[in-house]
């Protein structure tokens, strides 16, 4: 391979007569370092376990390359340090060997990272409330859309993980960069052929004496069949996910020093939780254009209007044409960067060291095979360090999806705010929170030369901090707001739990329409019907509700809407809690703590098991982590809130359907309950993890690489 230097690199490709352009090494030309560790030992900070870092090089000097031609059984093989120029064939620009660094290699993962997360935890999130209404779906429905992303990552982490340890990692980024593409294209593909959308009528909310009858009646529709289209545009992002956040990060690991790799996985992951903000914010300016804007339809409605639809595709078009343009960047790096191989070299092992340590497999074509699989898995799963570090981030996974999901719900019932403005306030705490904590983590374990043992401690006292400041849920609860029929009466009449009263029984209010009002008398209603009113100003902001026979006092009636006095308002009564200030600035010190454990999480997950099995490592991490975190704490939170509801939403067959209301006081110490737990559960196995690892022998200077590793440089001639 010819590097852009004009020199070309015999260390890669097998020494042979046969091999025009190339070197062989000679005895003189080999130098051979590396030791063998005999026996575990204590954890020291000193700085003979430290790295003997090198900066970062473009690539290393003319007419010197590093190696491993001389290699001892179980140690890496030629192609494992297989580095070289940055392009195509035989076609290497020198302006592309700048980005063949990696930092340039850092640049496009975070791209990479950045959509993945727009179009995953971003716009399918938006998108989904939408989805169900054009396409007629139940929530059940659209919850399996949402989670078969999780399901594709599950199912192919490992393998994926395994196979692509040995193979050319940015290629593998490379096809990541076109199922990321090719699934969003899929997921957009429903609008071009699902034809146009039609508006219904327009449903009056106020108290009507004579409204149409309702039947219960259910029908399939044909739209409907779309889900699968939509799952199978989610299956191709979880495939596309899956190299990104295990080989990826691995080779980030491969090509940096120790403690600089720990500051880019942490940049890197941060733009991953960066992504669903971007995300939350294109969609929702695009869901202010109206769905068939593309087919030049205009339409009178606005989006107050509950029959507005909005352009929800747009966005993943955008990132199918932004993800398959990072293909071409991702196909041009090297299997391996300049340099890699010193770096390596320079790197001490901190792998976990156990009974089994010697008889672990040695064989370079150990991985290669599918026969291998097996046997890798077991392991890694009788590494206990590994294992406690991974069930510690599956508990916290619980817990932070949990609230990802929940945070904007818990802030809408406790301090009466609107949905959508609840959903900006906890996107607000969530999202530069997590990003902040991440980047931090990778700082400090970078600044202070970490070592590993040193990483767990560091994530258990953040985590410690974390657990202290996640009570703030008791501080924060708030009582609920009077509303009528649910926690007092109407002026005295009716009966608690029930709707209907003497004011509003012949308005023929349907319970299925929850829109609510909140009445001049401080008390809020479930909708303007079930307050008793007649008449409205639709130009009002918000909208105003006249002649309400619900309110405590009696209306005045005039001819003139407009002299009407005012008696009721859209939206629910302003909360009388003042928390919600200290509640969001406590809680994002919470979320700041808790993800500033997941890049040193992440580095020792990295340096306990064996360099051969980082990748899959990485791969059954993810893979537990959405199996016992964010695959189930999603359903554990919903149904914990559930438990606290007050007010279901009943339609005219009797069915359940959503909560309109919740016991805030519930609501708060069943969430503090949860937190707490998993915080506990995060804590003792990251403590046993402590108390676990057993670093390599004092003393002996063992290669990052493998337990028994020769590193040779061999000098190669230039090209005339």
């Amino acid at each position: 391979m010819k590097g852009a230097e004009g020199f070309e690199n015999p260390a890669f490709v097998p020494s042979s007569p046969d091999t025009p352009g190339r070197s062989s090494s000679s005895p003189s030309q080999v130098q051979v370092s590396g030791v063998t560790p005999d026996g575990p030992r204590e954890d020291s900070d000193s700085q003979a376990q430290e790295d003997k870092s090198p900066q970062e090089s473009s690539g290393p000097p003319p007419g010197s390359l590093p190696a491993s031609a001389a290699e001892p059984p179980g140690s890496p093989s030629l192609s494992e340090f297989e580095e070289g120029p940055c392009g195509w064939g035989n076609f290497h620009p020198r302006f592309l060997q700048r980005c063949n660094t990696p930092r340039g290699f850092l640049l496009h993962y975070c791209l990479l990272a950045l959509t993945q997360g727009i179009v995953v935890n971003g716009l399918v999130n938006i998108s989904i409330s939408t989805i169900e209404k054009r396409y007629e779906m139940k929530s059940s429905l659209t919850g399996l859309i949402s989670s078969s992303y999780d399901i594709s990552f599950c199912v192919l982490s490992v393998f994926v993980s395994f196979f692509g340890e040995r193979g050319h990692k940015p290629r593998w980024l490379a096809f990541a960069s076109f199922m990321i593409g090719l699934g969003a294209l899929v997921f957009s593909l429903p609008q071009f052929f699902s034809g146009q959308y039609h508006l219904g009528s327009i449903f009056k909310d106020t108290c009507l004496t004579a409204r149409n009858s309702t039947s219960c009646t259910s029908s399939a529709s044909s739209l409907s069949n779309y889900l699968y289209v939509f799952i199978l545009g989610q299956l191709l992002l979880g495939m596309g996910g899956t190299p990104l956040y295990t080989l990826g990060t691995a080779f980030i690991d491969d090509s940096a020093p120790t403690h600089t790799a720990s500051l880019y996985i942490g940049i890197g992951y941060s733009m991953s939780i960066l992504g669903p903000a971007i995300g939350y914010v294109l969609g929702g300016q695009l869901l202010t254009l109206y769905i068939d804007a593309a087919l030049g339809q205009r339409v009178d409605v606005t989006e107050d209007d509950p029959r507005w639809l909005g352009a929800w595709w747009i966005g993943f078009l955008i990132c199918w044409f932004f993800a398959w343009s990072l293909i071409i960047p991702f196909s041009c790096f090297p299997k391996h960067l300049p340099g890699t191989a010193k770096i390596q070299d320079a790197k001490v092992s901190q792998t976990h060291q156990t009974k089994s340590s010697s008889s672990q497999h040695t064989d370079e074509n150990f991985g290669k095979s599918f026969k291998d699989f097996p046997a890798a898995l077991k392991n890694l799963m009788r590494n206990t360090v590994f294992m406690c570090l991974v069930l510690s981030t599956s508990s916290e996974a619980l817990v932070t999806t949990g609230f990802a999901t929940f945070l904007p719900k818990f802030i809408e019932n406790q301090f009466g705010l609107t949905s959508s403005f609840a959903a900006t306030l906890g996107g607000a705490i969530l999202i530069p929170g997590a990003a902040l904590g991440q980047i931090l983590g990778g700082v400090i374990v970078s600044k202070f030369k970490m070592t590993c043992k040193n990483t767990m401690r560091f994530a258990l006292a953040t985590s410690g901090v974390a657990l202290v400041l996640s009570f703030v849920f008791v501080y924060a609860k708030c009582e609920n707001q009077p509303f009528a029929g649910v926690s007092e009466t109407y002026n005295g009449t009716g009966e608690l739990g029930n709707l209907t009263a003497p004011c509003n029984a012949d308005c023929n209010c349907l319970r299925s329409y929850y829109y609510p009002v909140c009445g001049e008398d401080g008390v809020q209603y479930f909708s303007p019907c079930f307050a008793g009113c007649v008449n409205t100003i639709s130009k009002a902001k918000p909208k105003e509700y006249h002649n309400c026979s619900c309110t405590q006092r009696q209306p005045e009636v005039t001819s003139d809407s407009e002299g009407l006095s005012f008696k009721a308002k859209a939206g629910k009564c302003q909360s009388q809690c003042a928390n919600l200030p200290v509640f969001l600035g406590v809680f994002f010190m919470t979320i700041v703590f808790t993800f500033m454990a997941g890049t040193p999480i992440t580095v020792s997950i990295l340096r306990c098991v064996n360099q051969r099995q980082r990748s899959l490592a990485l791969g059954m991490q993810f893979m537990l982590l959405r199996l016992l975190g964010t695959i189930p704490g999603p359903i554990i939170f919903g149904t914990t809130i559930d438990s606290t509801c007050i007010l279901w939403d009943i339609n005219e067959c009797g069915i359940k359907g959503a909560c309109w209301t919740y016991d805030n006081i519930k609501m708060a110490h069943m969430l503090v309950a949860i937190s707490v737990t998993c915080k506990i559960i995060t804590m003792i196995f990251n403590g046993l993890a402590i108390f676990l690892y057993k670093p390599p022998a004092a003393g002996a200077d063992v290669l990052f690489q493998n337990q028994s590793t020769v590193v040779t440089t061999v000098v190669a001639e230039n090209e005339g």
